[in-house]
C-alpha cells in the first residue's frame, strides 16, 4: 500500500484522482482549504483510508506543519492539483499587483512549498510527483493564472533533474477543458461548453476521471523511466502539447 498525497482533493480532478487511488488499494491524504469536501471524500471511503487534511498551502507555517506530518513515514506519490483562477475584478493598480500575487501563490509557490517540504520523505528510488498545470500555460488565458501554469511546466523540468539520480520521477500535466469542476459553473459546465467541446479532435469535453487515468500511469512502477515531461491531455484541442 502506497502513501499518496493529493492536493486540492476535496472536488473535481482531485477527487477523482484521490479516489483512483483508494480503488487501487493506496492511503491516500487529501489537502485542501476547505474541510468539508474533504471530509466528505473521506466518509465516502470507510476504514480510514482517505485521511483528510484542511491546510492553506499558500502558508508556509502551514506547509511545514502538514508537511511534519506527512514526512513521519515514506511519500510514495505527490499530486500538486490545488489551484484555479480567483474571480475578482480589481478596481486600481494594487488591487492588480496584489490579485497577481494571490494567484501566483495559489497556483505555483503552494506547489513549489509542499514538494520541497516533503523532499527528504519521497521514496528512493519510486518516488512520484505529478504536477497539474493547464492548458492555459501553452496558449494563455486568466493573466497570472497562465503565467503561474506555465511556471508549473518549467519548475516541474527542474524538479525532474533533481529527483532522477534517486529515482524520483516528476511530470506535468496540462489538461484542457475538463467538465465537472468547481472551475466553472455550480453544475460544473463553462459557459462555453459547446465551443470548448468542439475544439477537441474527439468532440467531447474531458472528465475528471480522464485525468485520474493519465496520472495513475505516471505514478505507477511501469512509468518509471517518464520524466522531465510536459503532457497533454486535452482530447487534441491543442496538438503536440
Amino acid at each position: 500500500m502506497r502513501r499518496v498525497i493529493v492536493t486540492g482533493g476535496g472536488t473535481g480532478m482531485g477527487r477523482a484522482i484521490a479516489e483512483m487511488f483508494v480503488s487501487g488499494g493506496d492511503e491516500v491524504y487529501v489537502l485542501g482549504r476547505r474541510r468539508e469536501p474533504l471530509e466528505r471524500v473521506a466518509a465516502a471511503h470507510p476504514g480510514g483510508r482517505v485521511v483528510p487534511l484542511p491546510v492553506d498551502l499558500t502558508d508556509e507555517e502551514a506547509v511545514l506543519a502538514v508537511a511534519e506530518r506527512l514526512s513521519e513515514a515514506p511519500v510514495d506519490v505527490l499530486v500538486n492539483n490545488a489551484g484555479g483562477i480567483i474571480k475578482e475584478n480589481p478596481v486600481d493598480t494594487r488591487g492588480l499587483f496584489d490579485l497577481y500575487r494571490r494567484t501566483i501563490d495559489a497556483n505555483l509557490l503552494s506547489a513549489m512549498m509542499l514538494t520541497q517540504a516533503l523532499w527528504p520523505a519521497f521514496r528512493r528510488p519510486g518516488g512520484r510527483v505529478v504536477n497539474i498545470s493547464s492548458i492555459a500555460a501553452h496558449r494563455g488565458g486568466g493573466d497570472a493564472y497562465a503565467a503561474a501554469k506555465a511556471g508549473l511546466c518549467g519548475w516541474g523540468i527542474d524538479l525532474a533533474r533533481r529527483g532522477g539520480p534517486d529515482g524520483i520521477t516528476v511530470n506535468t500535466l496540462t489538461p484542457g477543458y475538463v467538465q465537472d469542476t468547481e472551475f466553472f459553473t455550480e453544475e460544473g459546465r463553462s459557459s462555453r461548453h459547446d465551443t470548448l467541446a468542439a475544439e477537441t479532435m474527439v468532440g467531447r469535453a474531458g472528465t475528471p476521471d480522464d485525468i485520474a487515468a493519465v496520472v495513475g500511469f505516471l505514478a505507477s512502477p511501469e512509468a518509471s523511466w517518464t520524466t522531465g515531461q510536459v503532457l497533454g491531455v486535452n482530447g487534441g484541442a491543442l496538438p503536440g502539447h
